[in-house]
């Protein structure tokens, strides 16, 4: 339906910083009761780990076993000791996103599709003013995105927050770029209120 959105939610720090993942239960069971609220809109929960986190394929299982099964749950590693075909088949088996990342326009993740649908976040371009990314970078990410997920497949895509405004601005032109190549675009920012 027109104007139908869903809200993503990113794992609390407890979980995925200072617990580390290790015991899983009660802080995903506290996740999803607050996050009962969003009833049809919740969308896909972030786990976005910590940067000093070394992979550990049986803590991840773990830890995406505590989540219902209808919850689609997106990881976002960022060790490179992650990048292993054991870490990959964890993913498959859970129904779990690797989420895509992209640093500097450039990928900082392997671009696994590891379930029928994507989960991409875009930290930090290279084009000006700064952190802001160029139309062919997105037109880039966005050929990636259509060659790994056909028509009618999600694949949510966030651009940080940054002091300027610069996500606001890039989600609309990675939404115009989109629809010009015939992609369905479902949702994307209002412009930001210019001052004056």
């Amino acid at each position: 339906m027109p104007g139908d959105f869903v809200v993503a939610v990113k794992a609390s720090r407890y979980l995925t910083h200072i617990k580390r993942l290790k015991d899983p239960e009660e802080p995903v069971h506290r996740l999803m009761s607050h996050a009962a609220g969003l009833g049809d809109r919740l969308g896909p929960v972030l786990l976005q780990l910590p940067p000093s986190l070394r992979a550990d394929p049986g803590l991840l299982d773990a830890c995406l076993a505590c989540f219902p099964a209808s919850t689609r749950v997106a990881v976002e590693p960022r060790h490179d000791s992650w990048w292993t075909p054991e870490v990959r088949a964890v993913l498959r088996a859970r129904g779990a996103a690797l989420c895509w990342a992209d640093v500097l326009a450039r990928p900082a993740t392997p671009l696994w599709r590891t379930t029928d649908w994507g989960y991409v976040r875009f930290h930090q371009g290279r084009a000006r003013p700064w952190p802001r990314y160029g139309r062919r970078s997105l037109a880039t990410w966005l050929d990636r995105i259509a060659t790994t997920w056909p028509d009618g497949e999600d694949v949510y895509a966030y651009f940080n927050n940054d002091p300027g405004g610069a996500a606001v601005e890039d989600a609309r032109t990675f939404a115009r770029v989109g629809r010009s190549a015939g992609l369905e675009i479902t949702r994307t920012p209002e412009r930001l209120a210019q001052a004056g």
